[in-house]
């Protein structure tokens, strides 16, 4: 099969340090947070067909998947859509793959950092906790929250500074106890609940509207988000194989935790149930299925998860930066790797940091907050973008395999080409949604045209900060498809590395 050669990366994989299985627990840790605000917030979309949608959603999912290991083993890159995009398609859409994936998870930080804090104050409060130091710990002030969820964004920044391998212990430990804790309480509820099971729930065709099944597929599209995290520490691996394999692996587990989990919520709570408690569904589940304090562990596993899914976040997106800062397609800042941990250290303190800004900005400016919430709820634009980009690449660079037989065919060139164009339509159809449920345009988290706008200023910005790549840095991917300085750049482990 002809392909783009190997770019190799000796000293960076030196550098970084040698880890096996890093990526199972990065990318599967949000599966719990998916289910505790999920469940009740898809139900609103499309009633009891959840089952059936999140089906649907893991046949595309996976065929990106597979693109996404058949390109790591290629081209190992922490960079991954970034690099893979800008080799296959062109330097733009590639330079725009690795910015819309960097606010995404930028945004996706600020947002959860609030969340993390009435998590862990709802959890401080039933302990019996209610003031420390003369502050009353309040799980419904924005303020207190805020200032909780920014303590655990600057341990999670310590933690992930000092080491892929002690995360991914910590990151263990959250899913082992997460896991234990939805498996008995879903599966409790599978046993006693008093609603039947019925074939209509997995029949996507009882779905109301064909907007109500866009914007359903793309939510539970980003149920699965996080799997990708696995290709991020792919240099950090002794096989590339592993993170490939780790990705996979996760991406099963969470179908598996989805289905198992939206067949219980459905088995113990009405349609109109889960409409009511909507991201409090999990936590009511609890309730009703036990007395405390054992009714409190879902809310301990949430925290956890949160906790967990801004780690997972963290983590690869100072790495997809570091790929864009060796590629001088972003500034020499990202490059910067800890002379002890081999991290990239200054670019995972500096993204902590705009995540922390933008946390205060939307406490404090209310107008922010509310384009917070609205990028937030469009974000499946964003995921729907590259992961687009990213499955159409891989067809393209392998499309000589077309000639190599039908499985080849098949899994090279058509599997992925298919699911890119699936996750574009999706996100083009959830975009005219958007532009057509509202007649005007207002700053409101629930107007369409508001909503769309975001998306659109990100993509803007990415092709603006592209211009300045090629333009004010002359970086050479622009002419490449990916920096010459790539391997040229010396990490300081390098120096004492054998």
């Amino acid at each position: 099969m002809s392909s783009a050669p190997p770019s190799p990366r000796p000293a960076l994989r030196r550098s970084l340090g040698v880890v096996d299985g890093v990526a199972i627990a990065a990318s599967s840790t949000a599966a719990t947070t998916s289910i505790a605000i999920g469940m009740g917030t898809i139900a609103t979309i499309v009633g009891l067909q959840a089952p059936a949608l999140l089906l649907l959603a893991f046949l595309p999912v996976l065929g990106i998947a597979l693109a996404y290991a058949r390109l790591n083993r290629s081209e190992p890159n922490c960079g991954n859509g970034y690099t893979w995009v800008g080799r296959s398609l062109g330097p733009w859409p590639g330079f725009l793959t690795g910015w819309v994936t960097l606010v995404g998870s930028v945004v996706f930080c600020a947002y959860t950092s609030a969340i993390m804090g009435s998590v862990v104050l709802a959890f401080a409060n039933k302990a019996g906790l209610r003031s420390l130091a003369g502050i009353a710990l309040d799980p419904t002030s924005t303020g207190v929250c805020t200032g909780v969820g920014l303590v655990i964004l600057l341990a999670l920044t310590a933690l992930a500074v000092t080491g892929v391998r002690g995360a991914t212990r910590f990151q263990f430990g959250l899913l082992v106890f997460e896991y234990a804790v939805l498996l008995g309480f879903c599966g409790w509820a599978l046993v006693t609940g008093d609603h039947a099971v019925s074939l209509s729930w997995f029949n996507p065709f009882e779905i109301s509207s064909g907007t109500a099944f866009a914007q359903g597929m793309v939510l539970a599209v980003f149920f699965f988000w996080g799997w990708d995290a696995a290709f991020s520490v792919t240099e950090e691996t002794k096989d590339p194989g592993d993170s490939a394999r780790g990705g996979l692996i996760a991406l099963f587990a969470m179908l598996g935790l989805f289905l198992f989990a939206s067949v219980a919520f459905q088995r113990e709570m009405s349609l109109a149930e889960l409409v009511r408690n909507g991201p409090q569904a999990l936590g009511h589940l609890g309730e009703k299925l036990a007395a405390e304090p054992w009714a409190t562990l879902p809310l301990l596993a949430l925290m956890f998860s949160a906790v967990a899914s801004v780690q997972a976040t963290l983590i690869p997106t100072a790495r997809g930066l570091l790929a864009m800062g060796r590629d001088r397609t972003m500034g020499p800042l990202w490059t910067r790797v800890h002379p002890r941990y081999g991290t990239p250290a200054a670019g995972t303190v500096v993204l902590m940091s705009v995540a922390a800004v933008i946390a205060v900005g939307a406490f404090a400016i209310p107008k922010l907050s509310d384009m917070l919430l609205a990028a937030v709820n469009a974000i499946g634009l964003i995921v729907a973008l590259y992961y687009g980009l990213t499955a159409i690449a891989c067809a393209v660079r392998f499309r000589a395999a077309r000639h190599e037989g039908m499985r080849e065919a098949l899994l090279a060139v058509a599997v992925p080409a298919l699911s890119g164009l699936v996750m574009l339509g999706l996100g083009g159809y959830l975009g005219y949604s958007y532009l057509t449920m509202s007649d005007h345009f207002e700053l409101s988290p629930d107007n369409g045209w508001f909503m769309f706008s975001l998306p659109a200023v990100i993509v803007l910005a990415g092709l603006v900060m592209a211009a300045v790549a090629k333009y004010v840095r002359r970086s050479s991917y622009f002419t490449t498809g990916r920096g010459t300085d790539a391997e040229a750049l010396t990490l300081p482990m390098d120096r004492t590395a054998v």
